[in-house]
């Protein structure tokens, strides 16, 4: 498993309030950076009967509907542990987000309350992007939102939706060019 490349899946949720439990993750999205061939999508029925009119807009996704016809968070969680752990035969999964701390926070929960663990690992940790991004450019937090990376990446034409399955792609893409920028070195330091 170790001689294996590590697979970053930059994931993304869709939510209808600020934290799980209380309220529900209702979308779920996932692409491997420098793979846009392997993803995953999901919508999710919600679990409560609680939501935030504003939040559930931001995904413009119809919680009747939802309610109707998405599948329950057992069922969508387990076939999206059944994804990621597919992917081991190709290298080890690592969480991608942006932000990790709010995309994590729903997906970690979700795997261990639904299927009693996250393929991700037992405290569910990964990269954030903006932090990435300040260690690879020395830069400061306030340069590192999405769209300041893309516009120094000269990644133009990549819409960010609010679709949990297109952001993933979004983020898988633009994580694949930091990756290949070249990091900037600290003063003084040689090869």
């Amino acid at each position: 498993m170790a001689d294996l490349p590590e697979l970053y899946v930059a994931v993304d949720v869709e939510a209808d309030g600020p934290i799980p439990g209380p309220y529900s993750m209702i979308s779920l999205g996932m692409a491997v950076a420098g793979r846009p061939e392997l993803t995953f999508y999901t919508e999710l029925r919600p679990i409560s009967d609680e939501f935030m009119p504003q939040a559930l807009a931001v995904s413009g996704l119809d919680r009747d509907r939802l309610l109707r016809e998405a599948p329950p968070a057992e069922v969508a969680m387990a076939a999206a542990a059944k994804w990621v752990n597919g992917l081991r035969r190709q290298g080890r999964p690592v969480f991608l987000a942006a932000p990790a701390v709010w995309d994590g926070m729903f997906v970690h929960w979700y795997f261990v309350r639904f299927t009693g663990r996250s393929p991700f690992g037992a405290t569910g940790s990964g990269v954030d992007l903006r932090s990435y991004w300040m260690g690879r450019t020395g830069g400061e937090w306030a340069g590192t939102h999405k769209g300041k990376i893309k516009h120094t990446l000269g990644l133009t034409g990549i819409p960010h939706t609010h679709h949990a399955g297109e952001d993933a792609a979004e983020l898988a893409q633009v994580f694949d060019a930091v990756l290949r920028r070249p990091a900037v070195r600290p003063p003084g330091e040689s090869d």
